[in-house]
């Protein structure tokens, strides 16, 4: 493809720290390489806003630092402000020649705002819908937006600013634990500076730098060759610069047919745009970085003259060599992916359930295999975005006259993994809310819990090894379940069952992580009998209690009843045993849902909790097993209202929580405490780990009927933990803390403690308390709300449906 860089991959040459010699330069995570950066030749994927065809064009190696803004979206920039003026001169010129001939005079701004007439509540009441239970959390800041003069609210034709102060750049964040990096360890959002008197050797090297601009369905195509360095550990720095206004994206990351890391993007602001960083430890893919690979990266983006915001993404990976003792496993021997396996052509190898069928075929699974962990990656999309709000089946078209039809299925989302038909495992997904979810001003500057970094969930498959050892052919499949309560089961007579499927859409893939015996060439099932090799399964069907409420509408002359009150519960002890190995789960799920205001209103309080482990009967596997325990607490109130005139208003209450302890080797090093292990090489200095956080927001938004006017703010905070334990059951040591406050925008307050120690936070700029945008080809503060689904005129349903069709204009 024209407009995709082929020869990535490039090597920056080694790095010392901290010395930075003459010529030395900085890369985007802030480190020093030892030679001046080099031209390269290649292209560079710039697209032509004005055209539809790719401009290509050659530039040299930039390596990013700080604050800066690619020449793509200055020269758009450059454009939107040429033709502004040029259009403002010629409007005053026409309007003042015309009011001369009438000898009308003209009238003064606050005439201006006499005429103008902001969002306000509709006879019918339609506006400011109230949840019940909301009074005992009113937010102040809806308080204090409806006590504001008009002029801060939306207008029709009038552009109003709060911040008078000169903008500067907004930084996006996720709070999340540290990774280790040659200095040490370092804060996730790219903030830690490195420390005076460090050493290591490294090497980084530019993965991508890419506009993602018109990329749906054209992903960045990239080479990537192994570096000259000595490495055993990797760590991959993803920073995104944007402006303009545009809805959150989607993007994972392929190493050839495997995904590798799954993100999404924040929404960007007006000039001078917004910014990103994220850390990202690669290690556990060490086999795969050790060969030369096709990177595809997949980020799909629309622009138009609305939505004119490009996401401007730099990805770097830096490699250097450790000996600190780990808490993870050591990294896989082999990896296979179960995915589309579409990297040939240049396209992704994501499932879409439930179009596709998520089922690959593995006729070469390695004889000398002694250990197996399956993950599986999966997010909804579409219709499923808000899956946790979902309603049950048979009520799904209770609010058809109002709202529409909702999505349903029930709130439950059960993601299984089967080999050979035969369930092998689940994952009971964290419910990861982007940066548009809900509110969007809930998520600025500080993102949601995963929202840059979306986990993947193992499942260890040891047990199965007899079987899949045999040379023969096995499937392995993904499916997405979800509750129908319409339909009887013959085998059980209950009303609520799983389903095999779901709405659109899930995307999904997965991989098997596969640790081999080098001294055993033979199978590790060759001395079972064939009675044995297959695993016994017990807990396959989950234990499901549903109710649901109706309350009648408030006058006679409806159908339509006045809200929905339900309930799902389900429970489930899955356990997977055979000669080699065991591998439990037990979790437990529930959710209380309300759809009051018929259908304009919601409130649901989720809980999902779930307890796993993995133990070795095997010689050849001793001590690879691992426990886990975690916690997902969610809670959501949200009220949306749409004006005879298309205005819309919606605010919004979240809490969001996770809780995770691990101990033993788990495949990836996300809770891993190597970052402050310190330098003994024989064992750990950690023997597991636990992570807590809880993030708070409330938040409002409004946007005018022609969708060309958005306002809105929120304030929200996070308190976030992660320690290390020493011993199982033992007491438990603070690694990380960080306790941050954000009001309007604008951080106010950014407590944290790295190892113990107090650190003084990079800052965070504000983008303004609250900023309105309007008058054609203007950017919007917020990537906007596609009311009635993007412009096809289908009803969505509720406050959380109103951000679905990203994809449509």
């Amino acid at each position: 493809m024209a407009n995709m860089v082929s020869n990535q991959g490039q090597i920056l040459h080694p790095l010392l720290y901290p010395g930075n010699p003459a010529g030395s330069v900085s890369t985007a995570h802030g480190l020093n390489s030892s030679t001046s950066v080099v031209p390269r030749s290649g292209t560079y994927g710039t697209m032509n806003m004005a055209s539809s065809t790719p401009d290509v064009e050659k530039r040299p190696l930039v390596v990013m630092k700080e604050e800066l803004i690619p020449r793509s979206v200055k020269q758009a920039r450059t454009r939107r402000v040429l033709l502004s003026l040029m259009w403002l001169f010629a409007s005053v010129f026409v309007t003042g020649f015309t009011l001369h001939s009438l000898g009308i005079p003209s009238c003064s701004r606050s005439d201006v705002h006499e005429q103008v007439s902001p969002i306000t509540s509709t006879a019918n009441g339609t506006h400011g819908h109230q949840v019940e239970g909301l009074d005992a959390i009113e937010s102040a800041t809806l308080n204090r937006f409806k006590s504001q003069p008009k002029a801060r609210q939306i207008q029709s034709s009038v552009t109003t600013s709060s911040a008078a102060a000169e903008k500067t750049v907004l930084r996006n964040f996720e709070v999340a634990p540290p990774v280790l990096m040659p200095y040490g360890p370092a804060d996730s959002d790219g903030t830690t500076p490195i420390p005076a008197g460090s050493s290591q050797e490294a090497c980084t090297v530019l993965l991508m730098r890419h506009d993602f601009a018109f990329s749906y369905g054209v992903p960045y195509i990239g080479d990537y060759t192994p570096p000259g360095c000595k490495f055993n550990r990797v760590v991959m720095n993803f920073t995104v610069v944007s402006e303009g206004r545009q809805y959150d994206r989607l993007a994972l990351m392929y190493l050839g047919d495997t995904e590798v890391w799954r993100t999404s993007t924040a929404e960007p602001v007006a000039p001078p745009g917004i910014r990103w960083e994220y850390l990202k430890d690669m290690t556990e893919y060490l086999s795969l970085w050790q060969q030369k690979q096709k990177i595809i990266f997949d980020l799909g983006n629309l622009v138009n003259d609305k939505y004119t915001g490009i996401f401007n993404a730099t990805l770097t990976a830096t490699f250097f060599y450790s000996d600190v003792a780990t808490n993870a496993a050591p990294p896989s021997d082999l990896i296979i992916p179960i995915s589309a396996r579409q990297s040939a052509n240049n396209a992704v190898s994501q499932f879409t359930l439930p179009t596709q069928n998520a089922t690959n075929t593995i006729s070469n699974f390695p004889l000398n295999a002694r250990r197996a962990v399956f993950s599986v990656s999966a997010n909804g999309q579409g219709n499923e975005e808000f899956w946790w709000s979902n309603v049950l089946q048979s009520d799904t078209n209770a609010f058809s006259d109002t709202v529409g039809e909702l999505p349903g299925y029930s709130p439950f989302r059960e993601v299984q993994v089967l080999i050979d038909g035969q369930l092998a495992g689940v994952y009971w997904p964290f419910p990861v809310i982007f940066t548009g979810g809900v509110v969007p001003s809930l998520h600025r500057p500080i993102a949601g819990i995963e929202a840059f970094d979306l986990k993947e969930h193992e499942i260890d498959i040891t047990p199965w090894l007899a079987v899949l050892t045999d040379g023969k052919p096995h499937e392995f499949t993904i499916r997405i379940a979800g509750i129908n309560d319409t339909a009887s089961s013959s085998s059980s007579g209950q009303n609520a069952v799983l389903t095999d499927h779901v709405n659109e859409s899930w995307y999904v893939t997965g991989k098997i992580f596969i640790w081999t015996d080098p001294d055993n060439a033979n199978s590790i099932g060759s001395n079972s009998n064939t009675d044995n090799k297959l695993p016994t399964i017990d807990g396959l069907t989950p234990l499901i209690t549903l109710s649901s409420i109706r309350t009648p509408p408030a006058t006679g002359n409806s159908s339509t009843p006045e809200s929905i009150t339900y309930t799902t519960s389900v429970k489930r002890s899955l356990r997977v045993h055979s000669h080699l190995g065991t591998w439990t789960q037990t979790l437990s799920y529930t959710n209380k849902g309300l759809v009051s205001a018929q259908g304009y209103n919601q409130f649901n309080d989720m809980l999902i909790s779930g307890s796993e482990s993995s133990s070795s009967s095997s010689s050849s596997t001793s001590g690879s097993g691992y426990e886990t325990s975690y916690t997902f607490p969610l809670l959501a109130n949200s009220t949306y209202s749409v004006s005879p005139q298309g205005n819309l208003s919606i605010s919004g209450h979240l809490i969001q929580g996770k809780t995770v302890s691990v101990s033993g080797q788990m495949t990836f090093p996300d809770y891993d405490t190597v970052a402050f292990n310190g330098n003994d090489k024989k064992s750990p200095k950690y023997k597991g780990s636990r992570l807590e956080t809880k993030k708070e927001g409330e938040a409002w938004y409004q946007q005018s009927g022609d969708g060309k006017n958005s306002t809105g703010s929120g304030d929200s905070k996070q308190v976030f933990s992660f320690g290390g334990v020493e011993a199982k059951g033992g007491r438990g040591v603070e690694l990380y803390f960080r306790d941050v406050e954000a009001r309007a925008g604008k951080v106010v307050k950014d407590v944290k403690r790295l190892g113990g120690k107090d650190v003084v936070s990079a800052g965070y700029e504000e983008v303004g308390a609250a900023v309105t945008a309007g008058g054609d080809g203007d950017v919007g503060v917020f990537g906007g709300v596609p009311v009635g689904g993007g412009g096809d005129g289908v009803k969505r349903g509720g406050a959380m449906r109103m951000f679905l069709g990203r994809n449509r204009f």
